[in-house]
C-alpha cells in the first residue's frame, strides 16, 4: 500500500501552495512492458521524497525552452504525476482528508509527440491558492504511446492497439480517484482539462467508457470542432482509423529494420525517438484544404466510443489568432478560397471581399477565425442534439501575453491567465502589465468556478452563458461578454451550410 500520508508530510510548502512532484502512478513501461497497458507501480515502505519532478517521457524535445521546468532529462520510466494543494495549517491526516476540495487534472498538449507535466506554464500554485487541488501528469508519447500494429492488437486480447498514452491518462485518473483524498481532494469532484492535444485527451476521457465515474467536468482548450468542420481533420481531436494506424505500424517496423514487435521492444529508446515522433502531413493531399492544414498524428488511433460517454459539463473554446494565415495578396486570396469553397466561392467572396492586399489578408484571417468559432459552436450543438443534459460553455479568447506580442492571441496564450500563474511562470520574455493581471484575475475565477461547480459563473463576474441557439460565444480577454460567432448572421449561415455538405472528419 502506498504511504501517501508520508509523501504529503515530506513535501515542502510554498507560500501559496504545497507541491508534491514526481509521484509514480504506474510501473515503468519499459522492456517487455513497451506497448502494453499501464500497471500499478511497486509499493514502497519508506517515505517518498516528493521534491523533484520525474523525467519527461521519451521525446525529441528535451529542451522545452520557456516551457521547461529546468529538468530536461527524458526516459521511458516517466509515468509520474505532480500535485499542488493549498498550504494547510495542519498535518493531521484526518483533517486533511476532510478538506474535500475540488480537483483539476491537467493533461498537457504537444500533438502527442512532446510536452510534459512539469512545464512552468502549468504550475498549479495559482489555482491551488483558490482552494483547488491541481494534478499534472506525464503520459507516453509518439511511438512509445501510440504505435498500433496487427500483432499488438492480437496480443492485447481485445483486438485493439495504439492508445497507450490515452490509457496512461486514464490510469492516472484512476490513481486520483483512489488516492487524492489523502491530499485533501474530493474524488467525486474531478474536472479534467487540457490544451491542444491535452484538449483532445480531456475529451477522450469524456467519450471513453473506460473513464466512467472518473471525471465530473471537462475543460477543452482549443480542441473541440464540429464533425463537418474540415479543420477537425488537422487538430489533435482527430484520429486515424484502426486499419490506417495499424498499416502505419507495419511500415514503422520496416523503417526500424525489424521484423517483429519483440525485436522492436529490444531497440534502444534513442532509436525510437529518432523515427517515432513523425506527424502525418499528407492527410489533405489532393483535397481543397491541402494549403491550409496538415493531418492528425499518424500514431494515434480512434478513441473508444461505445455510446457510453459521460454526460458532464464542458467548457471549450478557441483563441483569436491561432488560426491566422491563408493568403496575403488579392491574387492568392482568390486562388486559395476558390479552391476551398468551390461552388460556394461566389457567395464567399460577397461575404468576405478582397479588393486590396490588406483586405485579403484581413479576411483570410477572419474566415479562419469564423470557421473556428462556428465549428466549435457546432460541436456544442451536436453535443446537445445527442441527448446530453449538461451545459457546454463556449469561449473566444483575444489577449496575447503582451500587447505587441507577434502573432496575437496565439495557440496556448490563454493558459497563463486561466492557471492564475503569471507570478509563478518566470516567463521573462514578456513584461506583464496591470491589464494582464486584471484579465488573469477574471479568467482564473471563471476556470476555478467551473472546476468547483461545473459552471463558470460567480459573484462579480460578467455572465458567461451556456451555448445555445443564439450563435454566441463568451468573449474573454480584452473584454468580457457574449459575442456573435461571426460578424454577421449571413456569414454564420453560409459557413454552416457549406460545412454541412462536407463529410465527417
Amino acid at each position: 500500500m502506498l504511504k501517501l500520508l508520508q509523501v504529503l508530510l515530506a513535501a515542502p510548502a510554498l507560500a501559496a501552495a504545497a507541491n508534491f512532484p514526481g509521484i509514480p502512478y504506474a510501473a515503468p513501461p519499459t522492456g517487455s512492458r513497451r506497448w502494453t497497458p499501464p500497471k500499478k507501480p511497486d509499493s514502497w515502505t519508506e517515505t517518498l521524497n516528493a521534491t523533484a519532478f520525474g523525467p519527461q517521457c521519451a521525446q525529441p524535445y528535451s529542451d522545452a525552452g520557456i516551457f521547461s521546468s529546468g529538468k530536461n532529462s527524458t526516459s521511458e520510466d516517466c509515468l509520474t504525476l505532480n500535485i499542488w494543494t493549498p498550504t494547510y495549517d495542519t498535518t493531521d491526516a484526518t483533517e486533511i482528508k476532510n478538506k474535500n476540495l475540488p480537483v483539476y487534472v491537467w493533461i498537457f498538449g504537444g500533438r502527442f509527440e512532446g510536452g510534459s507535466g512539469d512545464v512552468i506554464t502549468y504550475d498549479g500554485t495559482g489555482l491551488a491558492s483558490k482552494d483547488i487541488i491541481v494534478v499534472t501528469m506525464n503520459y507516453r508519447l509518439g511511438a512509445f504511446g501510440f504505435l498500433a500494429h496487427p500483432d499488438l492488437s492480437i496480443e492485447s486480447g481485445h483486438n485493439s492497439s495504439g492508445n497507450y498514452g490515452i490509457l496512461d491518462q486514464q490510469f492516472a485518473l484512476r490513481w486520483v480517484q483512489d488516492n487524492i483524498a489523502h491530499f485533501g481532494g474530493n474524488a467525486s469532484q474531478v474536472t479534467v482539462g487540457g490544451q491542444s492535444a491535452g484538449s483532445a485527451s480531456a475529451l477522450d476521457m469524456m467519450w471513453s467508457p473506460l473513464s466512467s465515474g472518473l471525471i465530473h467536468g471537462v475543460i477543452a482548450e482549443s480542441g473541440a470542432r464540429g464533425p463537418h468542420d474540415p479543420a477537425t481533420g488537422s487538430v489533435a481531436t482527430s484520429y486515424n482509423t484502426k486499419g490506417v494506424a495499424e498499416d502505419f505500424g507495419v511500415t514503422f517496423l520496416k523503417t526500424m529494420n525489424v521484423s517483429s514487435i519483440a525485436e522492436l521492444r529490444e531497440l534502444p529508446m534513442a532509436d525510437l525517438i529518432g523515427e517515432g515522433q513523425l506527424v502525418e502531413d499528407d492527410y489533405f493531399d489532393g483535397t481543397a484544404f491541402s494549403d491550409l492544414w496538415s493531418g492528425p498524428p499518424p500514431l494515434a488511433s480512434q478513441s473508444l466510443n461505445l455510446g457510453a460517454h459521460a454526460d458532464v459539463p464542458i467548457m471549450t473554446g478557441n483563441n483569436k489568432n491561432e488560426n491566422d494565415g491563408g493568403a496575403s495578396t488579392v491574387s492568392d486570396y482568390k486562388t486559395l478560397w476558390t479552391k476551398v469553397f468551390g461552388n460556394y466561392s461566389s457567395e464567399f467572396f460577397s461575404l468576405y471581399p478582397a479588393k486590396t492586399d490588406t483586405q485579403a489578408s484581413d479576411n483570410s484571417n477572419a474566415v479562419l477565425l469564423d470557421m473556428a468559432r462556428v465549428g466549435t459552436w457546432e460541436w456544442a450543438a451536436e453535443w446537445a442534439a445527442g441527448g446530453a443534459k449538461s451545459d457546454v460553455f463556449v469561449y473566444y479568447f483575444t489577449k496575447a501575453p503582451a500587447e505587441d506580442e507577434e502573432g496575437g492571441a496565439y495557440h496556448g496564450a490563454e493558459i497563463w491567465y486561466a492557471f492564475n500563474n503569471i507570478p509563478y511562470s518566470d516567463y521573462s520574455n514578456v513584461t506583464w502589465n496591470v491589464t494582464d493581471y486584471k484579465i488573469e484575475s477574471v479568467m482564473s475565477e471563471y476556470w476555478a468556478n467551473f472546476i468547483r461547480t461545473g459552471n463558470p459563473n460567480g459573484d462579480g463576474l460578467v455572465h458567461f452563458p451556456a451555448s445555445s441557439s443564439n450563435y454566441s460565444a463568451m468573449h474573454l480577454g480584452k473584454s468580457f461578454g457574449a459575442v456573435p460567432i461571426a460578424a454577421s448572421k449571413k456569414r454564420i449561415g453560409f459557413l454552416r451550410r457549406w460545412m454541412s455538405t462536407l463529410h465527417q472528419y
